[in-house]
């Protein structure tokens, strides 16, 4: 027989306040295969794509666990696993294909997956694998900055579109870390502090005309921009602000199109960031999220790197998911909301 464990999902796509918006079951616990780790989660944070999932149009013949931020350790693994041990402390975000971090144990390839920073309690380390992930390969993949180059990057100035979000939060940090000049965009005076705090040199408010923000500070063009907001509200902004030559990346869902076209003549280059992508296809670098993970613990641990929590609650229950759900969907949240499921972890 089985054995069994809880989760927390969802089957139909309604509003956080419907009592069945989210709910807890009873499901098989999952068998490590191959690069499978069996990890005992104890602490998840909630991200957008949280919302937009649960929020969105599939279709549903069975319970949906999300969630893809966590901390846990290790209990089980699959017979090909070499990176960890049994008894280990990991953090990871996930695969977008594979049921998600709010249970009682989940499925991970360990190739997605890095020791978690010594230094951080439980919920200081959920806060940061989805973003710290997403801001890595955006900035030193997708627009191709060399992280090791401080010399040349003080030399380059960077815009980044909503620095006070969760992906934000910790791009001012990376990309002040690498060198760059960081100009971060924010609209409230506690959103452009925090921006400030965590790397960022200079702040334009993103509910202005950016292109006369920028321009205010006595840049006529950036070298790159990091769009983390509204890509069709900025994509003109971006068109003028970028240098010839440039790299623009986004994360945010375009709904109408793309006019590359309106970059040719600058012959600048426009990338997406998708979190997902190397798990989701299994491509031959997939291992590489391992490697960007490890160096974000060591960073942590040794302060190059704060963690972003702000909000935290405890234990991993329907109603305290709920809780983040609602924060998160306000769209004025600062930073990472985290569940523990120890409660001495604080609440």
């Amino acid at each position: 027989m089985n054995k069994k464990m809880w989760a927390i999902g969802f089957q139909e796509h309604l509003p956080i306040d419907d009592k069945n918006s989210l709910f807890k079951f009873e499901m098989d616990m999952p068998v490590p295969e191959k690069h499978d780790l069996l990890i005992k989660v104890e602490a998840v944070s909630v991200n957008p794509v949280d919302i937009a999932v649960r929020k969105g149009t599939e279709k549903l013949t069975e319970p949906k666990v999300i969630g893809w931020d966590a901390v846990g350790t290790i209990i089980e693994k699959g017979r090909d696993v070499t990176l960890f041990n049994v008894g280990d402390r990991v953090f990871y975000a996930g695969s977008f294909k594979r049921p998600g971090s709010n249970s009682e144990y989940q499925l991970v390839d360990e190739r997605i997956v890095g020791h978690a920073p010594q230094k951080l309690s439980d919920a200081e380390a959920a806060a940061m694998p989805l973003t710290s992930l997403t801001a890595w390969e955006a900035l030193f993949e997708q627009l191709g900055i060399d992280p090791r180059n401080q010399r040349e990057n003080s030399q380059k100035t960077i815009l980044i579109i909503n620095g006070a979000g969760g992906v934000g939060s910790i791009a001012t940090q990376l990309a002040h870390w690498a060198g760059l000049n960081v100009i971060a965009s924010a609209s409230r005076p506690e959103t452009i502090q925090w921006c400030l705090n965590h790397g960022a040199d200079q702040t334009v408010n993103h509910r202005k005309n950016l292109v006369d923000e920028v321009r205010k500070l006595d840049h006529q063009n950036v070298d790159y921009i990091l769009e983390l907001n509204n890509v069709d509200a900025h994509w003109d902004e971006m068109v003028e602000l970028i240098k010839p030559s440039g790299h623009i990346c986004s994360i945010t869902q375009n709904h109408q199109p793309v006019d590359l076209k309106a970059i040719k003549q600058k012959r600048a280059t426009f990338a997406w960031e998708w979190m997902y992508t190397k798990s989701f296809y299994e491509t031959p670098d997939m291992e590489s999220q391992h490697e960007i993970l490890e160096e974000i613990a060591q960073m942590l641990d040794n302060g190059e790197l704060v963690s972003t929590l702000t909000r935290q609650f405890s234990p991993i229950n329907v109603e305290n998911l709920k809780k983040a759900h609602e924060l998160v969907e306000s769209g004025h949240m600062i930073g990472k909301v985290v569940i523990t499921q120890n409660s001495s972890e604080g609440n």
